[in-house]
């Protein structure tokens, strides 16, 4: 009986057809179980390089195009435009890597284009020091060896991206990155198989569920189907899966890269790879900074495994009521300070605190905000209980030193407000996380593996409950982290906090969600400074790139607000009507306010939004804090005024604390950086009068 798998790009491709095409695509995808893939119209094209290749017709306008994988299997690759379906069909080869024995997709048709209009140089190449013997050893296939003899610029290598094969195309940039043939095998090596069979398609696609997923049956089918886009999201690629499936970390494993690089989909799969080891009554704890990101973990990881005894394994849950549980079911009910209430108690303090002289002379006083990060950056994160030991500590990243007689007075209002908290029997969710460590090292462990994802903006004491909940020794620790993404205060050393992670460390650097394009306008918005990564060295941007190309992100400036919302109204029904699903489509703004009022105006129009108080899909719409962790195959940030962006009330005064305003400054880039990287295929900005200074210049 014939069988058809399906290739990574149908989904993505299934999910953006309109209705109709979506039910001529089930049809014919119902025709093989039923044994009738004649009827297809199953085709060979004359001059196609590869002869596995097939199209189907789906209807008049649509095609289906197909691999033939062997012993009846087949695999349908994508669903285009007739036209394109033919040029997809004639222009694309299959082949196997004949060092990692995976399936490998590359555009001859495009490669053959560059070899002829690409000039050969008489200058040195990018890869004189790579022999032909290490090219194929690599994995590169020999017939391309001397076209990437004439490659002399970083230029041309970027514009093979798409032509090449995925994984081919990285071993390339690493080389042309500075990286020996030796290192390069070193992390390749994993992943050598022995004994290829470059002719046999099936078993590469077996070893290959990154790029071909196989279907075990129609309930299987009807499910991925029915939520394209969410199942997309669960693909690993190959360097993805060697860290997520590696057998044994000797200790913590600290996993890094920037937006789209598939650290999330990472840790899901890490998650559900040790929960399939552990025995019954063993669990694995899989969390994150808030409770919006553990209930998008809690979707995907329902997308990843059906197995009901593998999900029972696994703890979802955020850290913040991950703490407030554990102190809870130890001393009872605890209450936590509202904003309102630490607002007005910092403001207090602020009007009767210290005072010191700036720059200009004058005698001023120090806001809220600062009082607030020296007692969360300073005072929780080092567990300082007296003035002695506030005197004494190092204060590294809080900007303008302190002498000692401002310290008496900041530690003076600092505590005031924390024995008025004491007083009210109230507590933060930082000092809640203190004391769920504090009755955890009294107690047991609580999990045999814990996986952290955004790691970057834990708090020192979050840090602690974490290495609490689970005891030292193999795979005990896998954290995700990106400090280009850090949009909260904290900075952490797991070194000082007992969490190791050097020799355990892996970078990834390709964007698998975000077009070529849309990821060149977000990383414009960076200053481009290195940060400063949990295991204290500088993480730079270095080799991040996108594989994926395609349009422009789309800016507008309006007059005014009501014109911006009414563009707005329309390009979410535009994208609806083109078959692009309601949760697969964000709106991104920096205030609630500008949520509460786009949400509204959108219901009025009769589109759905998404209400998960209520349990209602629809569009997302939400703050960009927001966003983090989500994605979208379409995706609008509205609202991006001068005037919004950088949010007034989120900068420190430079002239209070200059170092402090440059921090704060770059945690909204970052904000926005985030943002933008939400959007997997379409990007539309826009604004009301004046643009945000944070927007790149030269869009």
């Amino acid at each position: 009986m014939p069988e058809l798998a399906l290739g990574r790009d149908f989904l993505p491709a299934y999910a953006k057809l309109q209705t109709r095409v979506q039910r001529a695509v089930i049809a014919a995808i119902a025709k093989f179980a039923e044994h009738t893939h004649a009827g297809l119209h199953l085709e060979k094209l004359t001059g196609a390089r590869d002869p596995n290749v097939r199209t189907i017709r789906i209807d008049r306008f649509y095609r289906g195009v197909v691999l033939a994988l062997g012993d009846e299997r087949y695999a349908l690759l994508n669903v285009l435009p007739h036209d394109d379906a033919i040029d997809f069909a004639l222009s694309r080869r299959f082949t196997v890597n004949q060092t990692l024995g995976v399936l490998e997709m590359r555009d001859q048709a495009g490669i053959e284009e560059f070899a002829r209009t690409e000039p050969v140089s008489t200058h040195g190449g990018l890869f004189d020091h790579v022999s032909a013997a290490d090219f194929v050893r690599l994995g590169i296939d020999e017939d391309l060896v001397p076209l990437l003899r004439v490659i002399t610029t970083d230029q041309q290598l970027k514009s093979l991206a798409g032509r090449l094969p995925e994984t081919q195309l990285g071993t390339l940039n690493d080389l042309a990155t500075g990286m020996t043939v030796a290192e390069v095998w070193a992390e390749l090596a994993d992943r050598v198989v022995s004994g290829v069979d470059t002719d046999d398609l099936l078993t590469a696609a077996r070893r290959t569920p990154e790029r071909i997923a196989f279907v075990s049956g129609p309930v299987e089918l009807a499910a991925i189907l029915a939520h394209p886009f969410d199942v997309w999201r669960t693909f690993l690629h190959p360097t993805q899966r060697d860290v997520a499936y590696r057998e044994t970390y000797s200790g913590p494993a600290l996993v890094t890269g920037s937006a789209g690089t598939g650290k999330t989909v990472t840790g899901l799969h890490r998650a559900v790879f040790l929960a399939e080891r552990l025995p019954d009554g063993e669990k694995v704890l899989l969390t994150t900074f808030t409770r919006a990101l553990a209930n998008a973990l809690t979707r995907q990881l329902y997308r990843l495994t059906a197995d009901p005894a593998v999900r029972a394994r696994i703890d979802v849950i955020s850290v913040d009521k991950l703490a407030h549980d554990i102190v809870t079911r130890h001393s009872g009910k605890v209450s936590v300070a509202e904003r309102e209430i630490l607002d007005h108690l910092w403001e207090t303090a602020a009007k009767a605190g210290p005072t010191y002289v700036n720059r200009a002379g004058q005698v001023t006083g120090v806001s809220a905000a600062f009082l607030r990060r020296e007692w969360e950056q300073v005072v929780l994160a080092q567990q300082l209980t007296t003035l002695d030991e506030y005197l004494g500590t190092t204060r590294k990243g809080r900007g303008a030193a302190l002498r000692a007689t401002q310290r008496a007075q900041v530690w003076t209002a600092v505590d005031s407000v924390a024995r008025e908290l004491a007083k009210r029997r109230l507590r933060t969710h930082t000092q809640l996380a203190d004391d769920a460590a504090a009755i955890l090292r009294r107690s047991s462990a609580r999990y045999r593996h814990v996986v952290v994802d955004e790691g970057q903006d834990l708090h020192p004491a979050q840090w602690r409950l974490l290495r609490a909940l689970v005891p030292p020794g193999p795979n005990d620790m896998f954290l995700l982290a990106d400090p280009h993404q850090r949009i909260y205060d904290s900075h952490v050393s797991l070194t000082q906090l007992g969490i190791e992670v050097r020799g355990r460390t892996r970078r990834l650097t390709v964007n698998y969600r975000t077009t070529h394009e849309i990821l060149n306008l977000s990383v414009r918005v960076l200053s481009g400074d290195a940060a400063t990564g949990l295991d204290g060295q500088e993480d730079t941007l270095r080799g991040y790139r996108s594989i994926t190309r395609g349009g422009a992100p789309d800016l507008v400036a309006h007059p005014s607000r009501d014109d911006e919302h009414e563009a707005l109204v329309e390009r979410v029904g535009t994208w609806l009507d083109q078959g692009v699903e309601e949760h697969a489509i964000g709106v991104a703004a920096r205030t609630g306010q500008l949520v509460r009022t786009i949400s509204r105006i959108l219901g009025e129009a009769h589109i759905p939004v998404a209400d998960d108080k209520r349990g209602v899909d629809g569009v997302r719409v939400a703050t960009m804090h927001q966003m983090k962790g989500l994605e979208f195959q379409c995706l609008a940030v509205v609202g991006l005024d001068a005037g919004i962006l950088p949010a007034p009330n989120a900068l420190t005064s430079a002239a209070e604390d200059p170092h402090a305003h440059r921090q704060d400054l770059q945690r909204e880039r970052c904000l926005l950086f985030v943002a933008l990287t939400r959007a997997r295929d379409v990007l539309y900005l826009s604004h009301a009068g004046t643009p945000s200074p944070l927007l790149p210049a030269g869009r």
